[in-house]
């Protein structure tokens, strides 16, 4: 198995939002906002080839959008998917799987493009990987998180018949060295993976701890829509991860790409991060 981190731009999302109930005098310290109350956010995924699989974890925002909607995320940096993925020596008809934590827009935004007036699988040659308790959430949204869902991030992904499902046991293989994980406090059923990797354990956090400042139990996202059961699945993981010391991959924090836990008076911290080239 050999890793590769692919990012994908950063956005910016308002800092309120991302930090919940804790206060700004709080949560500035740790990712500043600009005069809007943004916060500047990865949009960071992981590419994993497995033996003959070439697996994408997460895609991104995507480009396919019209410019009143990239005007609430304002898209910055120098990276793309195409130009990862190029730098990891591939092309994305190379992927072989795309495997979507969760269907966000954030997350599965590059997994469509438009060609003329048709909406297409930007992965020709792969098989999209959802679970179907997550793909019902999303297809049949709440009004607080249909925002969220796009269907023409979602729907042509079913329709091009390149669309499957994983099993939803918690720990259920997905590939070799890949278990599939779960949590339902950030959204239904979204999927973290956790792989075996140079005899070390990596788990990848998604939207249960999208970054090192979401590390404290009570930072919370105001987007999830069960935060009490963030707050569960959160202290879980985390003492899982520092019983075993887990390398965590953050999708979003805007600097750091993985880390290692350390056991503090208030609970689990980070005690050394690093780049996932690094391991």
């Amino acid at each position: 198995m050999k890793l590769h981190t692919i990012n994908t731009g950063m956005f910016k999302l308002d800092g309120g939002a991302m930090f919940g109930v804790v206060p700004k005098t709080m949560w500035n310290k740790l990712n500043p906002a600009d005069e809007n109350n943004l916060c500047s956010w990865a949009m960071r995924c992981l590419l994993i080839e497995d033996d003959n699989r070439l697996i994408l974890v997460d895609n991104g925002i995507g480009d396919k959008q019209d410019a009143k909607f990239f005007s609430h995320y304002y898209l910055h940096g120098d990276d793309s998917l195409d130009k990862s993925l190029k730098a990891a020596g591939f092309h994305r008809d190379d992927i072989t799987d795309v495997f979507l934590t969760h269907l966000h827009f954030d997350h599965c935004g590059g997994s469509i493009v438009r060609e003329g007036d048709k909406l297409v699988p930007a992965f020709k040659n792969a098989t999209y990987w959802s679970n179907e308790k997550h793909w019902h959430w999303a297809t049949v949204p709440n009004a607080r998180e249909k925002a969220s869902f796009l269907v023409e991030n979602i729907m042509p992904i079913q329709e091009s018949g390149q669309l499957k499902f994983v099993d939803t046991n918690d720990g259920a293989s997905f590939s070799k060295h890949f278990k599939t994980r779960y949590a339902n406090g950030h959204t239904d059923a979204m999927m973290l993976p956790q792989l075996e990797y140079k005899g070390q354990t990596i788990l990848y956090m998604a939207d249960l701890i999208p970054s090192v400042a979401h590390i404290p139990i009570p930072y919370v996202m105001a987007y999830d829509m069960f935060p009490l059961t963030t707050l569960q699945e959160k202290k879980s993981y985390l003492d899982e991860a520092l019983a075993n010391e887990y390398i965590l991959f953050f999708e979003h924090d805007p600097n750091v790409e993985c880390g290692v836990l350390q056991a503090t008076e208030k609970g689990a911290r980070i005690k050394e991060t690093f780049k996932l080239s690094d391991i």
